[in-house]
């Protein structure tokens, strides 16, 4: 019977380690996003849209569990190596790492509210008040 119960939360674990990411823009936004942009908006690299819109990216917490599948299939790092890109950017002065959210339904919630926000939830996350401009799989 121990061995069931330790086996039903690392079936659970497992299965959201490899759960769909859905970048998600407000209904208004028009802009298309390839995963190239979301990795340039994300590390900084790019301000603005590519309609020339200023962007204002929203990351989640490290204890989030999508934040990490998010770093590896959208940025191609894990997230330890996230935090030391934007560490040394800071460091710096070349650099201000996106704003930091607690949840996805903060994520949500912001976006649905700010033209110029991007961020990034699990697909089963997304509500009608967003719009999904990429999905990470």
């Amino acid at each position: 019977m121990l061995k069931k119960l330790f086996l039903i939360p690392a079936l659970t674990l497992s299965f959201m380690a490899f759960a769909n990411v859905a970048v998600i823009v407000h209904p208004s936004n028009a802009a298309t996003l390839s995963q190239d942009d979301v990795n340039k908006i994300f590390t900084g690299r790019a301000k603005s849209f590519a309609d020339g819109k200023a962007v204002e990216p929203l990351n989640l917490a490290d204890s989030v569990a999508v934040k990490a599948d998010f770093d590896q299939k959208a940025l191609g790092r894990s997230s330890s190596q996230m935090k030391a890109y934007w560490s040394k950017l800071v460091f710096t002065g070349k650099g201000t790492p996106p704003k930091e959210l607690a949840s996805e339904q903060e994520v949500l919630d912001t976006v649905a509210k700010n033209p110029a926000a991007i961020g990034y939830v699990s697909s089963g996350a997304v509500t009608g008040s967003v719009k999904v401009a990429l999905t990470l799989n």
